[in-house]
């Protein structure tokens, strides 16, 4: 049986590793094996948060209108029960945007969902 030293694959797949762990502190991004190490969890991070950030923005949203809607005499409960009574259509992000920068339309809105 003939010898298969794998030099080139080898190489390559180290290479990729250690391509996407540059920047990583200390030894985490120069020697492959920690490398490795820190690569599968920075992926397995990635993921996992792609689908937590979703989650974390609309906890922002769901905050800066109940914010905005208690300077107004409401809880957000409140508001967006009334909001779906009197069918206005507009999203948890939309309605954080105008609580933030314009508070006189967000105001307008408060007062249609009262009604």
């Amino acid at each position: 049986m003939a010898r298969v030293k794998r030099g080139n694959v080898a190489r390559k797949r180290r290479n990729k590793i250690l391509r996407l762990a540059r920047g990583f502190r200390g030894g985490n991004g120069k020697l492959f094996r920690t490398a490795n190490q820190r690569v599968m969890k920075a992926l397995c991070n990635a993921y996992r948060d792609r689908r937590r950030r979703k989650r974390d923005f609309r906890r922002l949203w769901i905050a800066r209108i109940n914010a905005a809607a208690r300077l107004n005499g409401l809880s957000y409960s409140k508001f967006m029960g009334g909001l779906k009574k009197s069918d206005v259509r507009i999203n948890r992000k939309m309605l954080a945007q105008l609580a933030v920068s314009d508070p006189k339309t967000f105001t307008n809105i408060v007062v249609n969902s009262k009604s």
